[in-house]
């Protein structure tokens, strides 16, 4: 699983922010023609985090990077590098991970954003980790965080009861061979970029009255599509993965995957014949928080105290592009130092 002499990069700590307000499905039945039971049976969603006016990605951003900062027992300016994986950003530019860079009181260190939808938490991970092997870092910054009540569509009733607001971040350093990151799986099919997008705002479709008028700066989804997609995509990268680390499926301890819908992680179970209490899920509490899914689901799973060192976990997520990423890890639990390694 390691090559001797190859130094092993691994998350070092977790965290995690949501907002206070939660909107339930009741209330949804109240803005549009849905029901509980309806949102409950297709999607397992019962509640979902909405950020407060002048609550920025930045915002959560920052104190889900705090939160990994202690539980990693580090100190803002130990960080070398920061990425940040976002749909909703502050603004277009400057990137949010320079504003957090800002907020963190750092200076000089690299800060950019990347845009992979759903899957950006998985990407910023397999960023992050080659530029700490191959450049001058030590330790990196990885947040994944979306504000996707921002470009909901509160008056479409079959995307407004799927998504809300969050954020996860991970901090990456060395650990011992043996533990980190064990493989990366990273795709894209462009073709099926029109399934899911946000129509207008870019340099196709500037802002306009008519843009506005006609709804277009918020999420478009084909859900049969997507949904086909997801669960084909997760069977198929998880195998490749999971074959790359040098594992067996039987081996996995526990899946993270992208909180989108029960019914696709259960699909996706099924097809890979891991059981589904295998499957770490909190979609009933946060609905589909895109870029934030992974990392607060992670973070969870980490508090939680159901990540053991040395069990192997998978995160597995797919979004718009379209996109998916895996990730074997083995986790490390900490207690070496820098110089120990």
């Amino acid at each position: 699983m390691s090559v001797a002499g190859r130094k092993s990069f691994g998350i070092l700590g977790t965290g995690s922010a949501v907002p206070e307000r939660i909107l339930t499905n009741a209330e949804l039945e109240t803005m549009v023609d849905t029901s509980d039971e309806w949102i409950v049976s297709r999607t397992g969603i019962r509640e979902r985090r909405i950020a407060a006016e002048g609550t920025s990605s930045s915002t959560l951003a920052h104190l889900a990077a705090k939160a990994a900062l202690e539980d990693a027992k580090l100190q803002a300016n130990e960080i070398d590098l920061i990425l940040c994986a976002t749909v909703t950003p502050d603004m277009a530019f400057p990137a949010t991970a320079c504003i957090l860079q800002d907020l963190l009181g750092l200076e000089r260190i690299p800060a950019f954003d990347l845009s992979a939808g759903c899957s950006g938490f998985g990407y910023a991970l397999s960023v992050a980790e080659s530029m700490l092997r191959s450049g001058p870092y030590k330790k990196a910054m990885v947040v994944g965080v979306d504000l996707l009540s921002r470009i909901t569509d509160y008056e479409d009733r079959s995307t407004c009861v799927l998504f809300g607001d969050g954020a996860g971040a991970a901090i990456l350093g060395q650990v011992p061979q043996g533990f980190g990151i064990l493989a990366i799986e990273l795709g894209a099919d462009g073709a099926g970029g029109h399934v899911l997008q946000q129509p207008a705002g870019g340099s196709l479709r500037p802002a306009s009255r008519a843009s506005v008028e006609e709804r277009q700066h918020y999420i478009k989804m084909q859900g049969s599509d997507v949904f086909k997609f997801a669960v084909r995509i997760m069977d198929e990268s998880t195998k490749r993965v999971v074959t790359k680390a040098g594992l067996e499926l039987s081996e996995v301890d526990l899946v993270i995957p992208h909180q989108a819908n029960t019914r696709i992680i259960s699909a996706a179970a099924n097809r890979l014949g891991i059981p589904e209490e295998k499957f770490f899920v909190n979609v009933d509490r946060y609905g589909n928080t895109s870029a934030a899914s992974i990392g607060l689901a992670l973070d969870e799973a980490n508090r939680s105290g159901q990540l053991k060192e040395g069990a192997h976990l998978v995160l597995v997520g797919f979004g718009a592009g379209l996109t998916w990423s895996a990730t074997v890890i083995t986790w490390w639990a900490g207690g070496l130092n820098d110089a120990a390694l």
